[in-house]
């Protein structure tokens, strides 16, 4: 099977669903620290992602890549805001600051309103042929040998050139998610790794034949799968946490005016995490989603709940489907990369290479159920 790939995730400051933002928005120390976790803990890359508010991505990586030297990068963008031809040169400067340790997470956008904070006001399927026309320009910045011309629906421009290129020939890896038909489109093109939320198994199934039925004959593209994991010494004690983050949620959501719980985004993918919740609070034995139900779906919103173990190897069920990336990140972000580092990380890999040679499961350690 393919090699995992753990990917986690960074911010410019302490952040949580659970409690209330303090401080400045950009604390050079908090990425510091978080990105140091990340690479000690054994994750692979760690994601910068996207938002209106926060911090610029670009930016939150060039100071990660200076504190850790062998940990990789995911940065989330969001095409419409910087012109292609600029993008491209941005991020080959990137990938040489990092030393050729940059992939670029494509976000086209799913809630208009949130677009608008940006000035963007493209609708749904505009945004995605925007999507489209972008990847294919900054592919041929990366490689064209002589100034271009261009015009399309989007973007117009004349004798684009770069002399700055990516130390990974000839493209950046490109991450993508999106569960509409538009997005489906976009990724057969330009998707090297399809990014999935945290759905069941089956649904997790039925979306990977979906992707796989869009892409070109003989191209091969890899799965994401994200969760935020939730563990415990035992199962009884983990879903006592699971339990005790909801209610830290929702007296946070309460803080702020709410009535405890936020409505569904209008993206296809946080409908389809909130249906998850109306569905059955756990799915799968053990993939809880009552954290979807509190957030409206809005990024990765459920959690597998139970010892490193049991988690362990709920997460490798997913990878006899096809995945072989995974985005994970906690609810108390710093203090569960630690965990993840010192347990569930390690398990991941010890079960897998189990798998890889045929045994059933790995001896001298116990799975707690009470």
């Amino acid at each position: 099977m393919s090699k995992l790939h753990i990917t986690g995730m960074i911010w410019a400051r302490p952040t949580s669903d659970l409690e209330d933002l303090t401080g400045e928005a950009f604390q050079p120390a908090h990425i510091e620290a978080l990105t140091r976790a990340h690479e000690e803990g054994g994750f692979d890359r760690v994601l910068a992602g996207y938002w209106t508010n926060a911090a610029d991505g670009f930016l939150v990586l060039a100071h990660a890549a200076a504190v850790a030297k062998k940990i990789q990068f995911l940065l989330a963008h969001r095409p419409g805001f910087v012109s292609p031809t600029l993008a491209a040169r941005k991020l080959a400067t990137l990938d040489q600051l990092t030393g050729g340790r940059l992939a670029l997470h494509v976000i086209s956008g799913g809630e208009d309103a949130d677009q608008r904070k940006d000035g963007d006001y493209a609708d749904h399927a505009a945004r995605y042929r925007r999507t489209d026309e972008f990847l294919e320009i900054i592919r041929r910045v990366w490689t064209e040998d002589r100034p271009f011309d261009h015009a399309g629906e989007f973007y117009r421009f004349e004798q684009a050139f770069s002399d700055i290129r990516p130390v990974q020939k000839p493209y950046l890896p490109i991450f993508f998610g999106g569960a509409s038909d538009s997005a489906l489109r976009v990724a057969a093109r330009h998707a090297d790794v399809y990014a999935l939320f945290g759905e069941p198994l089956a649904d997790t199934a039925a979306m990977l034949e979906r992707v796989r039925a869009a892409q070109p004959t003989g191209k091969d593209i890899a799965f994401s799968w994200s969760n935020r994991p939730i563990l415990g010494a035992t199962e009884k004690q983990a879903w006592e946490y699971a339990h005790h983050i909801r209610a830290r949620a929702i007296a946070k959501l309460k803080r702020s005016g709410t009535a405890g719980l936020i409505a569904a985004g209008q993206a296809v993918n946080s409908q389809r995490l909130v249906g998850l919740s109306q569905r059955g609070e756990v799915l799968d034995e053990r993939l809880w989603t009552a954290m979807a139900g509190v957030l409206g779906g809005r990024g990765n919103s459920t959690a597998l709940v139970g010892t490193a173990e049991q988690v362990a190897r709920a997460m490798l069920r997913y990878r006899k489907l096809g995945v072989s990336h995974y985005i994970i990140r906690g609810w108390d972000p710093l203090p569960d990369v630690i965990g993840y580092g010192r347990e569930l990380i390690p398990l991941l890999h010890e079960l897998a290479a189990a798998e890889d040679v045929g045994r059933v499961s790995v001896p001298a350690r116990s799975i707690a159920a009470e």
